[in-house]
């Protein structure tokens, strides 16, 4: 697993859109497993890259984003999705997490060659950055389990493309 980074991506989240309330129902269910990605993370020592939507603060600390997104409804997600203190985290104005951010050059200041893929939503944000990702040469690994959509189907949808297309695993860590 060297040259490897975790990239969590829009675990703050207020699911304040159309069909919010299904991405916030699916993203519960990978809970267990993006917490077991993290302790795997840990233990080998990857580097874990957070990154997020700003919610209209432009914001570059989490805790904010966070405080602006937290509902009741969301608060275990948050909760389970904010940065440990030696993780990285980078702000995103769109979809993917290599557009406008300085995730490339994170990512190359650290060496890193191959990418583990995890977060919301699967069929947007998730795909764009594997898409862009792919584009700039990183080997992928999208855990089926660690990823949400709005649908299961959407979800299946989106990680087939990028097993086919990306040549990403996702097979569970």
């Amino acid at each position: 697993m060297k040259n490897t980074a975790v990239l969590i991506i829009d675990m703050i989240n207020d699911f304040n859109f159309h069909e919010g309330n299904l991405l916030l129902n699916n993203t519960k269910e990978i809970l267990p497993s993006m917490d077991q990605l993290k302790q795997y993370a840990k233990k080998q020592k990857l580097p874990v890259i957070y990154i997020n939507d700003h919610y209209n603060t432009w914001e570059t600390d989490f805790k904010q984003i966070a405080q602006t997104c937290l509902t009741e409804e969301n608060e275990p997600i948050i909760q389970r999705g904010l940065p440990d203190e030696e993780d990285y985290f980078i702000m995103k104005p769109q979809m993917s997490g290599f557009f406008r951010t300085p995730l490339r050059s994170l990512l190359e200041q650290l060496g890193i060659e191959h990418l583990i893929i995890s977060g919301i939503a699967g069929n947007i944000c998730v795909l764009f950055t594997a898409n862009d990702a792919h584009m700039r040469g990183y080997t992928l690994h999208v855990p089926e389990n660690c990823i949400a959509s709005n649908t299961h189907r959407h979800n299946h949808e989106a990680l087939k493309l990028m097993e086919a297309v990306f040549k990403a695993e996702i097979q569970p860590l």
